[in-house]
């Protein structure tokens, strides 16, 4: 998929854009060689997070390095820079920024080519799913550098693969390939390197068909619930279903199912 419109520049060479084709909003990591994800990268990243989130065209949203790279990490020479003052200010806008694109309201999927380490992989964790090419490399190196992930990985990673996997992987900070990430769960398909983008847009494109607020229903309701106890989780679920009973998309649902069969409704 070709993008078409972009959002406007945040600067002359932005470090990530949003590109939207056909209801599908791409954000697009250009930071050359490896997409180092530097203070202001985050800042944009989280600026193109909202911007996605709003916008009425985007009905489903890829994440998407480019054919070599994912992101490999955090930019390790600017982070050397921080002491420990200038980082306990910097570490929420981290945590924020990589929050806002898990908090975007419609179907996200990561297209991972080549490495996706530290802040990458934490980066691809804030997605609904992970497409992977079969040369992706995988991990949380933090621990090499004497620290522990901060954007998110000791808490998306572990919810994810669990806490043994995740903690196999934080421990040791090695790299896992694009087979073992699929075995452990940490990625949800592993496809030929120069079709990762190609499915990852196809996946969107599919859901950005659907019924938004449903889609946006049943997000929420997983995402949230699965950071409460059950019967919270319960109550988020029930709360969003009757709603959806106002909606025109359940109007539209229901009586295709009734006159055509299923899976033949045209959402607007």
């Amino acid at each position: 998929m070709t993008a078409k419109t972009e959002h406007r520049d945040h600067s002359e060479h932005p470090a990530a854009r949003l590109e939207v084709e056909d209801g599908v909003g791409t954000i697009r990591l250009d930071r050359p060689p490896m997409n180092a994800l530097d203070v202001a990268m985050q800042d944009l990243l989280r600026d193109l997070a909202g911007e996605a989130t709003r916008r009425e065209d985007v009905r489903a949203v890829v994440i998407y390095g480019g054919e070599k790279v994912f992101a490999a990490g955090a930019d390790i020479k600017e982070m050397r820079e921080m002491d420990h003052a200038a980082m306990v200010v910097r570490s929420r806008g981290l945590q924020e920024a990589f929050t806002a694109v898990a908090r975007i309201p419609k179907p996200v999927v990561a297209a991972v080519t080549g490495y996706a380490l530290g802040g990458g992989c934490e980066l691809a964790l804030c997605a609904d799913i992970r497409i992977a090419g079969e040369r992706a490399k995988l991990g949380q190196p933090e621990i090499l550098l004497g620290l522990i992930p901060g954007a998110g990985g000791t808490q998306r990673l572990s919810r994810l693969v669990g806490p043994a996997k995740a903690k196999d992987l934080i421990f040791t900070g090695r790299q896992v390939r694009a087979a073992e990430a699929h075995e452990i769960g940490l990625v949800d398909r592993v496809v030929p390197d120069a079709e990762v983008y190609e499915q990852a847009a196809a996946w969107a494109a599919q859901l950005a068909r659907g019924p938004a607020l449903a889609l946006r229903a049943a997000k929420e309701s997983i995402d949230f619930g699965l950071e409460t106890d059950i019967e919270t989780g319960l109550a988020i679920e029930r709360n969003w279903f009757a709603g959806l009973f106002a909606t025109e998309d359940r109007e539209t649902g229901m009586r295709s199912f009734v006159e055509e069969g299923p899976g033949k409704a045209t959402f607007r």
